[in-house]
């Protein structure tokens, strides 16, 4: 069956599509229905079996006579130190790890934090919990003490999991004070807290409240998994919410198994055994779905990589991870790529290494702009897929689907949508648009397995970020079009479509533009606020490693650039040559806190910023443009 026969046979029956991939689970009490629709638009899946993550990620594979094949590989080139563990092993680690939660009384139902680096400890952690049934909720190492009191206070955890320390590049991140940090400003205060001692930085325990990793283990009981219903939460997983107050993304464990084992083979063409690496973290959503969840209960190898595309050592780590592993699928982010390709514009790094393993390339987390697919299509000399989904999905919601039929690439196309996904494009009063024409990208309800059921303790918030606007349909918050052939492209935020003098224009097409330009490494194009045209376009650009050229010559050649692409209209008048760019740790840019500074509004500080400094030379580049003056 290809793609067209596999969407059109779930369009025509999502109840026995959908109970049919349930086969690929070991159920405790199978479902007997797929799709709870009681509490329509809050729908739910598999409301009436019984199942353990822990079981279909870990237990299942070591009963199956599998035991010895590795489950994680951990690559830490910023620790010089790579080890694998088996799923036997991992299951032993896990047992003990839940065993000892227990003893200390957590339950299933209970929360418990994980505030870890990219170790395995993390993902253990994360197991420990799906073994007893209890609702983790992961937090980036290092993330900072007040966003971490927010979520403590929102989730009321009865224990935090954290590491001693992180480990950058050029520095140690020192956990241990911005947990007691959090936890003193926070209302709620957890039971306990469980450290990870790390060689580079032993913490300071407080008596009575922490205990050291292995201290906390020794001579426990191992822990049995824990029946949980199909709706049970299997995690709580913050994303920022446009008030800056998180939102607890709910992510139900039956469908969560369901959709991600599904996609292991029909997106990404995996089978058991296999080494998948997805280059993220596990504060993600993707080290959620693609490090720790979906590889496992696929029976993969799964990559947890403790480094950073450049700079541990050079632009060639990802290929030597990758040679030295034998991956098969690689999912990384295209701003790893284009900092790869500004180091290494010639792919010179890639001869190096052996790749032969190497399928097939995915990417997401932001719009993949055409000239970073072409460059890594040329040195790679495999598929690269872009495929779109979010934090609220947990899964594509639209791809190539590998496994079933590999489709024709169209650069600048995430393809098209995934079964489970009525996508449509909605102009402003909720009814479809044309092919080819810009709108609102929406997803006919109900959505499938695996994707949010709501938000943690807050109904009334989830229906108006996500189901009010456009009834009957979950608002994805991002604009886009579709093609004659069902392609979708994913042009910008809604937020990020500007109005020039009425005419709507995607900000994404024009960095597209941009990007195309021989000395452009990456950019970025914010809306301001124009008196006599509503908005007006400002491109920002970061030039190749080694580029000498005059920033004033680039800047001029990418507006003669963008009037020959997008004409006149765009109004692209100014752009100033900036050294970085200001990102979330996953990558994206943020373009929302630009426009605020440009415009000389109230901004706030983004809780996910990889580097605040960065806002400080943007503030100037804006400044010398004439902006900024707030």
């Amino acid at each position: 069956m290809g793609y067209r026969d596999v969407y059109d046979g779930w369009k025509a029956n999502p109840e026995a599509f959908w109970l049919k991939a349930a086969e690929g689970i070991d159920w405790i009490t199978p479902p007997s229905r797929a799709l709870n629709d009681s509490r329509a638009p809050l729908y739910e899946w598999f409301t009436d079996a019984t199942v353990n993550t822990c079981w279909n990620a870990v237990d299942r594979h070591v009963e199956a006579g599998r035991g010895n094949t590795l489950a994680i590989i951990h690559e830490s080139p910023v620790t010089h130190l790579r080890r694998g563990i088996t799923y036997k092993d991992l299951q032993k680690r896990v047992a003990s790890l839940a065993g000892a939660l227990r003893a200390k009384g957590v339950e299933k139902g209970d929360r418990v934090i994980i505030y870890m680096p990219m170790v395995p400890e993390a993902l253990e952690a994360m197991l420990a919990c799906a073994r007893l049934g209890a609702i983790h909720s992961v937090v980036f190492g290092g993330f900072a003490a007040n966003e971490l009191a927010v979520r403590i206070d929102d989730c009321t955890p009865k224990a935090i999991i954290a590491a001693s320390c992180g480990i950058e590049p050029n520095r140690i991140v020192h956990y241990k004070p911005l947990l007691d940090a959090a936890i003193d400003m926070a209302a709620h205060k957890p039971d306990f807290c469980v450290i990870f001692q790390r060689e580079q930085e032993v913490a300071k325990l407080i008596e009575g409240r922490d205990v050291a990793w292995h201290t906390f283990q020794y001579g426990v009981e191992p822990a049995d998994c824990v029946p949980v219903e199909g709706n049970h939460p299997a995690y709580i997983l913050y994303t920022s919410g446009t008030t800056g107050a998180p939102k607890g993304v709910v992510r139900p464990t039956a469908g969560h198994l369901v959709a991600l084992n599904w996609t292991m083979k029909a997106i990404y063409d995996m089978n058991p055994g296999e080494v998948f690496w997805a280059a993220s973290d596990v504060g993600w959503v993707v080290g959620h779905s693609y490090i720790c969840y979906a590889p496992l209960i696929a029976g993969c190898t799964t990559i947890v990589f403790e480094g950073k595309p450049v700079g541990t050592p050079d632009a060639g780590t990802f290929w030597r991870v990758i040679a030295e592993n034998k991956v098969k699928s690689f999912f990384t982010a295209p701003t790893a790529l284009r900092a790869i390709k500004r180091d290494d514009p010639e792919g010179e790094f890639v001869k190096d290494y052996n790749m032969k393993t190497l399928r097939t390339l995915y990417l997401a987390g932001e719009r993949a702009d055409p000239d970073t697919i072409l460059w890594a299509q040329k040195h790679l000399n495999v598929p690269v897929i872009d495929h779109w989904w979010q934090t609220e999905t947990g899964w594509a919601i639209a791809a190539n689907p590998m496994g079933i039929e590999k489709l024709p690439v169209k650069i600048g196309s995430p393809s098209v949508a995934m079964p489970g996904f009525d996508v449509q494009v909605l102009d402003e009063g909720g009814h479809p648009v044309s092919p080819g024409t810009l709108g609102a990208i929406a997803v006919k309800l109900p959505l499938p397995p695996g994707t949010l059921p709501g938000l943690w303790n807050a109904e009334d918030r989830f229906r108006k970020s996500y189901l009010n606007h456009f009834p009957g349909y979950y608002e994805t918050g991002d604009a886009g079009y579709v093609d004659e052939d069902g392609y979708l492209y994913i042009m910008a935020r809604t937020d990020d479509v500007i109005n020039v003098a009425g005419h709507r224009l995607s900000t994404g097409g024009m960095e597209e533009v941009l990007a195309s330009h021989k000395d452009v490494a990456e950019c970025a194009v914010i809306g301001v606020a124009d008196d006599l045209k509503g908005q007006s376009p400002v491109g920002f650009l970061c030039l190749n490693r080694g580029s000498n050229r005059d920033p004033a010559e680039v800047v001029a050649e990418c507006v003669k650039l963008m009037r020959e692409k997008i004409g006149p209209v765009a109004d692209f008048k100014r752009a100033v040559v900036v050294d970085r760019l200001p990102k979330t740790r996953s990558g994206k840019i943020l373009r929302g806190t630009m426009v605020k500074i440009a415009d000389g509004t109230d901004w706030k500080m983004p809780a996910t910023i990889d580097d605040p400094t960065i806002l400080d030379e943007i503030t100037l580049a804006l400044q010398s443009l004439g902006y900024a003056k707030g």
